[in-house]
């Protein structure tokens, strides 16, 4: 069987200390490649005053980590800059929020090739490459342009924007055409795919064809829709760890004669967090009844805190906090808590468990892994609610949920009455449908199907893609 390379921006070493997840992309590929005798390559997260093109390799849980330092510069103009400036507020729908630089675009393309450089020769004649998310849409045309011959497919775990969105990004031909020297381009559902045809036809003139071939730039890739899954089993039996235990006793006691609703994320602009503090408000203000008798726990981690559009939102949520406990709360009742820090998985089984509502509010969202882990973790005699953003990816598998709209803080404060109450034949129809999906779409059938769709991917001339059709993105991306 030939290997799989899977390459992705960051590497999260499992076991680690420090590294504790509430889910997403690290533990969806660690549990990939367990059943390959791949390798994961990636940046260590760690910075050096000179970049060597020399990977350390280790081997961990049975997977072969190879991971590169990257310098500050690199750091700060492709990660913080085009990655997480440019791209993923603009992929997000946050035109507002997108800082366009020359440098950024400089330093993105050059990062793409520091990869394609380090990582050749650690490629076998049969290795298939597996290149995951925004940071490294180059990356197969600097791998091209060195002579690759390998399959190479492309996965993108957030949203691609709508056409007139897309065309706002300086140079965004030259973004898109780099993803004509992949195999074959996966996205988390059936409407990224439709906004990716979208651009194709609209903006490049390009042909799709009803089988998800793409044209354009005098290429064919492959295209398909691959919604990514968690390890359900894995992550139900987590609920027997003594962590996990620990954390449900903790959970229901702080809790006691009251219902907790959970919300779990990254503190992120597209979480929609202010959103949903302020919905809940809503609902106190409007359902005097269940004064004492609920709480809301949301845990977030801090992430990017060196781009500029993340510096403040703590500093929101903790006002809107303030204020919520301040007008609903009493001597005996915190009516909100605002933890901002991160837990490790089984310790979040355990809170997800005691949770009666999971509240996954995105304003915008590639999948959302949280949906799925707490649906994975209910008692089956007595499960919660989920309650889910309808521009999330996951909306689109667990219609069982209470669908919202995260823009309406009525629709939500509904959602949250309407899951309180709910009675309990329904909630356990609604969970046995959503845990049906769970179990169905996990991580194994996400990567079975993609590697699937890649292994014949290459059909002909035209995704024979050669080095000097490919545009080498050594040009700035940005204006």
């Amino acid at each position: 069987m030939a290997r799989l390379i899977v390459v992705s921006n960051r590497i999260t070493v499992p076991g680690r200390p420090g590294d504790a997840s509430v889910g997403g992309l690290s533990m969806a590929l660690a549990a990939a490649l367990q059943q390959y005798h791949g390798v994961w390559f990636g940046w260590s997260g760690e910075t050096t005053p000179d970049f060597t093109g020399r990977p350390n390799i280790i081997a961990s849980s049975g997977i072969t980590l190879a991971t590169i330092d990257l310098e500050a510069q690199d750091v700060q103009e492709y990660y913080n800059g085009y990655a997480n400036t440019v791209l993923w507020p603009l992929f997000h729908y946050r035109m507002d929020l997108t800082q366009y630089e020359r440098a950024f675009g400089q330093g993105y393309a050059r990062v793409n090739a520091r990869f394609a450089e380090t990582l050749i020769p650690l490629i076998e004649p049969d290795d298939m490459i597996w290149v995951h998310d925004y940071h490294l849409i180059p990356l197969a045309s600097e791998l091209r342009r060195r002579g690759l011959k390998n399959r190479i497919g492309f996965f993108l775990h957030i949203p691609w924007p709508a056409c007139q969105l897309m065309a706002t990004l300086p140079n965004h031909r030259d973004l898109v055409q780099a993803l004509f020297a992949y195999d074959l381009v996966g996205f988390q559902t059936r409407d990224w795919l439709a906004a990716f045809h979208g651009y194709i036809a609209d903006e490049v003139s390009g042909t799709v064809k009803p089988d998800g071939r793409v044209t354009a730039f005098g290429h064919t890739l492959k295209t398909g829709a691959f919604p990514i899954g968690i390890d359900a089993e894995n992550f139900a039996q987590l609920i027997e760890t003594p962590a996990a235990s620990k954390s449900y006793d903790m959970a229901a006691a702080t809790n006691v004669y009251r219902d907790l609703i959970i919300g779990v994320d990254r503190i992120d602009y597209s979480k929609g967090l202010e959103e949903r503090f302020l919905a809940f408000d809503h609902f106190l203000a409007n359902n005097p009844a269940f004064h004492g008798r609920v709480s809301l726990l949301q845990i977030a981690q801090t992430s990017r805190s060196a781009v500029e559009a993340y510096q403040d939102i703590g500093a929101r949520l903790d006002g809107v906090t303030g204020r919520i406990n301040a007008t609903h709360g009493g001597l005996d009742w915190i009516p909100l808590r605002y933890v901002n820090r991160s837990h490790s998985r089984d310790v979040l089984a355990g809170v997800y468990r005691a949770a009666k509502v999971g509240l996954v509010t995105p304003l915008r969202d590639g999948m959302n892994l949280v949906a799925k882990e707490y649906v994975a973790a209910q008692n089956p005699l007595d499960p919660g609610v989920l309650i889910l953003s309808r521009f999330a990816g996951a909306a689109r598998q667990m219609q069982d949920a209470v669908i919202v709209n995260p823009y309406s803080r009525e629709d939500v404060s509904d959602a949250i009455k309407r899951a309180l109450t709910m009675p309990k034949p329904e909630r356990i129809r609604r969970w046995e449908a959503l845990m049906a999906g769970v179990r169905r779409e996990d991580v194994a059938a996400w990567r079975d199907a993609f590697v699937a769709a890649l292994q014949t991917s290459q059909s002909g001339p035209a995704t024979q893609i050669e080095a000097a059709d490919v545009n080498p993105l050594n040009a700035p991306l940005t204006a």
